[in-house]
């Protein structure tokens, strides 16, 4: 599902295609979405998306990937700044591969780490290839 079948309040109906989507828009809009990669192969969607509440920034999103009606699932915290927004298919592309991302930091459901932990962050950041949020550089 899209961010355009979510838009339940019209914010995105005057938006003018001059850009690669809509300057600002509702996080409520996003969960759900699609993920897919380069390759066309589906990734899973967006559970959840996670706010740093001191610098106000979009830390990440978390991904839904495998499983069966919600069982087995695995979740995963990708960085925001690995995703893409594909507005032509009205959908995010993350640029991995979906055999690595088998093997990416995950977690379950029931057991969600503490992302505001650096050293976790790290990980993760380090896992994709992008500069932690919370850096100055990034």
């Amino acid at each position: 599902m899209s961010y355009l079948d979510r838009d339940t309040f019209g914010m995105y109906k005057s938006h003018d295609e001059k850009g690669p989507g809509p300057a600002l828009m509702g996080a409520d809009t996003l969960s759900g979405n699609d993920v897919y990669n380069h390759k066309e192969e589906d990734l899973g969607d967006i559970k959840e998306i996670m706010l740093d509440m001191r610098s106000g920034k979009v830390a990440y999103a978390v991904l839904s990937f495998g499983g069966f009606l919600g069982m087995g699932e695995k979740l995963f915290a990708v960085p925001w700044n690995a995703l893409t927004l594909d507005t032509v298919n009205k959908r995010f592309i993350l640029k991995v591969e979906k055999d690595s991302l088998k093997n990416a930091p995950g977690f379950d459901k029931d057991a969600w780490p503490d992302m505001a932990d650096r050293t976790w962050a790290a990980g993760v950041h380090s896992y994709y290839g992008t500069k932690p949020y919370y850096d100055p550089l990034a």
